[in-house]
């Protein structure tokens, strides 16, 4: 036979294709063609083939070879067609039956030697498997515990061609024994609230974030605890379920930052890029080889942003698309991705840039107007978009010597005022209290009729604005799941008011 066919997955973004990588040996001069957009390291495979093949025993066809990646006008990259290429050869030089490659996804990189070698994003280039209809996989034994954690799909585990050539003749394969390991190691050291000494009201508005998902904004000079306060809010969310944990390993396997022993994410991450990130770092970015930035590495848990006023002018300011919608579109020339983006904001900054503008401010050295410039990046649209914001206030030796709270015992009341949530949302399409849509505030959900006359009030003397309006009463509920208020009181509007605006009483 001159004609095979295997099948692959091409990613873009999340969203997987199957891909016909057709292998035609034909009559003419010897030479090699790869058609249908491959990139650069596609359009390399050829040469690693080549020795992958001859290097594991195999022959290469002394004849005309055509590989077409089909669908031909969508954009292939990446080395992980290399073994689907070797063994449509294999099938097409009559070395092997071409109906072992019916309804079996391959994936993997070839060494020169032969060797398989892992490849990024392969869970969720299954899950697209999976998605249409494909029952079995081979995938390099690497990427084994990864491939693993796709339920209902069959997974062949190989570290070599030879294996791969065995079983597409033979139909048998080599016993690598993997076990499914779903314990996420990065939660094993896990930081404890215990440790931060004082900081009442800023563990307060740490904790109300923790239960209904509100970003939050400490303001503070240096030393005084914001660091350790961000690092330390996943200690008190409560784990990933089963469908959080796997949406989160597919963005982190696109970005290579999964374990290969342990790759199952089920503690929500914490991500702090540094304050000299560019845009395309936070949201994401690329040319066909689109991939996901902070915010979408992020989802389901916490972006932690220090510094944020250093950073540069106009990154912050791209958060807002994924602060409301929950997700990222990155378009390119060539390709567009869709990125999930739903995570916990916490930005810290100092009050000036000298950092020692609190109190009665006598040790700060910077100008009001320095001052002014310091804080006006952070914009009044970001701002409003911020549901919490602290201040953060120097810690001093009563304070250090104050014993707070533990993670557990906080993250105790968290879960409990989410199963609160939980059954109030049981019919909803939302889960937490951040995500109520605001139609639902004025009615189902709606405060108790003093607190909306609180609100309306400060609506009309334009102390807060429409968003900052449907944000307190989120806020609200929250407050009111940790106190066990059947509705928000005055009091919790109150609370969520002033927790909102640090100008506003």
């Amino acid at each position: 036979m001159s004609l095979a066919i295997a099948k692959c997955i091409s990613l873009i973004g999340l969203n997987g294709s199957v891909i016909d990588v057709e292998a035609d040996i034909g009559i003419g001069l010897p030479g090699f063609t790869l058609l249908g957009l491959p990139d650069a390291a596609l359009s390399e495979s050829r040469d690693r083939v080549r020795a992958a093949l001859i290097n594991s025993g195999e022959t290469w066809p002394n004849k005309r070879v055509t590989i077409s990646l089909s669908p031909a006008w969508l954009p292939k990259r990446g080395s992980g067609f290399d073994l689907a290429i070797a063994a449509a050869l294999l099938a097409a030089s009559d070395a092997a039956p071409m109906d072992r490659l019916n309804n079996v996804i391959i994936l993997g990189e070839l060494t020169l030697e032969g060797k398989i070698k892992g490849i990024l994003g392969i869970l969720p280039a299954l899950m697209a498997a999976k998605k249409a209809g494909f029952e079995k996989a081979i995938v390099p034994l690497v990427n084994a515990q990864e491939a693993g954690l796709v339920s209902g799909l069959e997974i062949l585990a190989m570290s070599t061609l030879k294996e791969c050539a065995l079983w597409i003749r033979t139909g048998e394969t080599l016993t690598h024994s993997f076990t499914e390991n779903y314990v996420d190691k990065n939660g094993s050291e896990e930081l404890d609230l215990s440790e931060v000494g004082g900081q009442l009201q800023a563990r307060k508005a740490l904790e109300i974030s923790a239960i209904g998902g509100h970003h939050l904004l400490m303001i503070g000079p240096p030393g005084a605890g914001k660091t350790m306060l961000a690092a330390r809010l996943p200690s008190i969310l409560p784990p990933l379920d089963r469908e959080g944990a796997l949406e989160v390993t597919a963005l982190h396997s696109l970005a290579g930052k999964v374990s290969h022993d342990s790759p199952l994410i089920t503690q929500p991450p914490f991500v702090a890029p540094h304050h000299s990130a560019t845009r395309a770092a936070l949201v994401g970015g690329g040319g066909v080889n689109i991939k996901p930035g902070a915010c979408s590495l992020a989802h389901n848990g916490v972006l932690f942003l220090d510094e944020a006023p250093e950073m540069s002018s106009g990154v912050l300011d791209a958060l807002r698309q994924p602060l409301e919608s929950g997700s990222i579109t990155i378009s390119r020339s060539g390709a567009s991705a869709n990125f999930p983006s739903r995570f916990t904001l916490v930005l810290a900054a100092n009050p000036c840039p000298c950092g020692r503008f609190t109190g009665t401010g006598r040790n700060c050295s910077c100008t009001p107007q320095s001052v002014r410039r310091y804080l006006n990046k952070l914009s009044g649209p970001l701002l409003d978009r911020i549901d919490l914001q602290v201040e953060v206030g120097a810690t001093g030796r009563a304070g250090l010597s104050q014993i707070g709270e533990s993670s557990e015992v906080v993250r105790a009341r968290v879960m409990n005022a989410r199963s609160i949530a939980a059954i109030r949302f049981s019919n909803y399409y939302w889960k937490s209290n951040s995500l109520i849509p605001a139609k639902y505030l004025r009615t189902e959900f709606a405060p108790e009729s003093a607190g909306v006359l609180f609100l309306n009030r400060a609506l009309d003397r334009e102390l807060i604005t429409a968003r900052a309006f449907h944000r307190i009463i989120r806020v609200s509920w929250s407050i009111a799941d940790l106190h066990q208020h059947p509705i928000p009181t005055l009091s919790d509007i109150e609370e969520a008011t002033k927790l909102h605006e640090r100008s506003f009483v």
